[in-house]
């Protein structure tokens, strides 16, 4: 991911709500998104918002702790869900896994 520029302010830290407890216990299933030096902020952002119906803040920040983390969580769901949000981000040719949380 294009690195920012040196005058870039981080971003605020978001308040991330604790994942929902399924009706069967279990907390259910995590996406996580990794870094590469092929798709721009912009690109990671839009895929974001496409595939978690996220705000343009939350996609930044997410997008912010991919590059400068290497790696972030970026919804939390049923396997279903989170299996379709990792399918979407990926058509963007980014590593993205879905696994039980």
């Amino acid at each position: 991911m294009g690195k920012l520029s040196p005058t870039a302010q981080r971003p605020a830290i978001l308040d991330r709500p604790a994942p929902d407890v399924l009706e069967s216990g279990e907390l259910g299933w995590i996406v996580t998104v990794y870094n590469n030096d092929t798709n721009t902020y912009q690109e990671v952002i839009l895929i974001l918002m496409l595939a978690t119906h996220c705000e343009a803040e939350e996609a930044y920040i997410e997008a912010w702790e991919i590059d400068h983390y290497g790696s972030c969580v970026v919804h939390r769901a049923s396997e279903e869900e989170c299996g379709c949000v990792a399918e979407v981000i990926s058509t963007i040719g980014i590593h993205v896994e879905a696994t039980k949380s």
